[in-house]
């Protein structure tokens, strides 16, 4: 079971990107998805997340900006983000609460990082 994140780039601010994040292997159930990043020198911090039916939470430094959907048929999750600022330039990791094919609990996946660099 793992998590393939993608849609990382360069852009410029006020510009727009459009993470994806595709959960494979033997999955019996998803519960939370979510996107978190983490910024040279800084911790790692959430950005946004959504249950399996669709309840969101986002953190206030993008509220209105970003948007966090995502696709159960498909076992992926997108983060949607729109104007973006020079400050939101940090690697951005996928998460989700798994349970594997033949497992009896909740087991916490992370994604590899995806880099999104936005330029002033």
């Amino acid at each position: 079971v793992q998590l393939q994140a993608s849609g990382g780039g360069l852009v410029q601010s006020g510009g727009s990107l459009r993470l994806s994040c595709a959960a494979s292997g033997s999955i019996f159930s998803i519960n939370i998805m979510g996107w978190y990043r983490q910024a040279p020198g800084k911790q790692r911090e959430l950005v946004a997340l959504i249950t399996r039916g669709g309840d969101t939470n986002y953190a206030d430094s993008v509220k209105g900006r970003f948007t966090i959907s995502r696709d159960n048929s498909k076992n992926t999750v997108y983060l949607q983000m729109n104007s973006l600022k020079p400050e939101d330039t940090a690697s951005y990791y996928c998460n989700a609460d798994m349970v594997p094919l033949g497992g009896r609990s909740w087991y916490n996946y992370w994604g590899q990082g995806t880099l999104v660099t936005v330029s002033s």
